[in-house]
């Protein structure tokens, strides 16, 4: 690989988002965080919107502020999180502003669904796990509901490929974005128009299925590719291992873990414990399950942070190091975490028995030492982050039942990698070493799709090795505790 090249990657998440930018040189690049805006969801009478104009918005400043600094830019990627989308009219216009999935306009639409079409054959056909604000589950409440954007669309597209067509006015619907809806079919990996039409839904407005590195078009000269657009697709390329034998957890407000497998595994086990197949690149399939993660922490520092508590991540690893032995755990993936109003209430009531007890110590036959009915700030950290090892442990185990290899270590990316305390609660939960890193994951795979595209590495693993010689990582070892 030869000269110099430079990829600007958009990594938006669902509450900021930021542009990198990645020069490569030789047999080696560099990242430079150049630019970060705030995104987030909007209420407008009872439902939930995403303001896609001010992300765009965002988009355009920083390239003018790259173009001002005299920055040469080779093309651009864009990366979001899945599932939500936004409608095109015939002449161009913008329909709105996206749904965003924390809508509850999906709850209990499910069950309605499986009234055409029965949970397992839903399962058997997309291999999506079922959760309410799939894509398929929002297009549904939207038909019913009579959503007028949907009914004057010409066109459907994912947020990520929305961005792109606000950039470039060329339209495209890339495969890792699109397999995140529950609308693909797993054997053809194209949309299944009929499983759609038994459920009243539009097919008219689905465009063809692009695989990532295709080119989109161009924003003022400088070509815009359609990268692995779900942001975990993105992350999981810049997962720094040797070979196939590793599970992946890329920890941020979702915790999603998984494996890396070269097609679907759908059968009635998977479909039992709720496992999703997602789209890779190269052909790969991402078999994974969300799990809430981050979340539950960042909506109690919200609440904390109103009561006048800033505390830091620093101050809460210290804060859970200290309450250590503090037992009480919780389901993460419990649905009142969802959106309840305040996250400190939520956890302190499902941690409480139905007497409002909260079970505080026990001894080495689980005879309760105290009981309690309050928690301080240390406590729900821990429980947070005890909760979550727990939780790993246990999808870790499901993963092993279902890997053609053995598992041998999990490699955790994103910027929950940082968090040394929970990696290594992690590492003593499964029995495995835990490398951690790199951080920026999302927007290091989204630049190494536009490398790929403009011929720098040729296939995942020689990216894969790159980023192993560019970014240190760390391992945690299972202690004795």
């Amino acid at each position: 690989m030869t000269g110099s090249r430079n990829f600007l990657a958009f990594d938006c998440g669902a509450t900021s988002g930021r542009a990198v930018l990645a020069t490569f040189e030789g047999e080696s690049f560099q990242m430079k965080e150049v630019y970060r805006f705030p995104s987030g969801i909007i209420p407008l009478h009872g439902k939930y919107y995403w303001d896609i104009l001010s992300i765009y918005e965002h988009f355009r400043k920083c390239l003018s502020q790259l173009k001002a600094e005299g920055v040469r830019i080779d093309s651009i990627g864009i990366d979001t999180w899945g599932v939500d989308f936004g409608f095109v009219a015939d002449d161009g216009s913008l329909l709105g502003n996206p749904r965003a999935y924390r809508d509850p306009y999906t709850e209990g639409v499910p069950e309605k669904v499986y009234g055409t079409i029965p949970r397992e054959q839903l399962y058997a056909q997309t291999g999506i796990q079922i959760m309410n604000f799939n894509s398929i589950f929002q297009l549904y409440a939207q038909t019913k509901e009579g959503f007028a954007p949907l009914r004057y669309a010409k066109d459907i597209l994912f947020v990520p490929d929305l961005l792109s067509y606000m950039l470039t006015g060329e339209k495209v619907c890339e495969y890792t974005i699109a397999s995140t809806s529950g609308m693909m079919d797993q054997d053809s990996r194209q949309f299944n128009k009929q499983l759609l039409e038994k459920l009243g839904i539009r097919t008219d407005v689905l465009l063809p299925i692009v695989q990532p590195g295709t080119k989109i078009g161009e924003f003022e000269g400088v070509p815009v590719i359609a990268v692995a657009g779900h942001d975990t697709a993105s992350a999981i390329v810049a997962v720094p291992a040797a070979d196939e034998k590793f599970a992946y957890l890329s920890s941020g407000t979702w915790s999603l873990m998984g494996i890396e497998v070269p097609a679907p595994i759908v059968d009635e086990e998977s479909a039992r414990l709720n496992f999703t197949n997602e789209g890779g690149i190269e052909g790969t399939t991402r078999f994974l399950k969300n799990i809430t993660g981050m979340w539950l922490l960042e909506q109690c520092r919200k609440v904390w942070k109103a009561e006048g508590k800033d505390y830091s991540y620093a101050q809460l690893m210290e804060m859970a190091q200290a309450e250590d032995a503090f037992p009480g755990r919780i389901n993460p993936d419990d649905p009142s975490f969802a959106n309840p109003a305040n996250m400190v209430k939520e956890i302190l009531r499902s941690a409480q028995d139905d007497k409002g007890v909260i079970r505080s110590a026990q001894d080495d036959k689980g005879v309760i030492l105290n009981e309690v009915k309050n928690l301080s700030d240390a406590q729900i950290v821990s429980c947070i982050y005890h909760s979550l090892a727990h939780r790993y442990k246990e999808v870790l185990d499901m993963l092993q039942g279902f890997a053609p290899f053995k598992i041998e270590k999990l490699h955790i990316i994103g910027g929950g990698s940082a968090n040394d305390l929970l990696n290594q609660w992690t590492a003593d939960a499964i029995g495995l070493p835990v490398v951690a890193g790199p951080t920026e994951a999302t927007a290091i795979g989204n630049v190494m799709v536009q490398a790929k595209a403009a011929g720098l590495v040729k296939d995942r693993w020689e990216m894969r090795q790159m980023i192993g010689q560019t970014f240190a990582v760390k391992t945690f070892y299972p202690s004795n505790k």
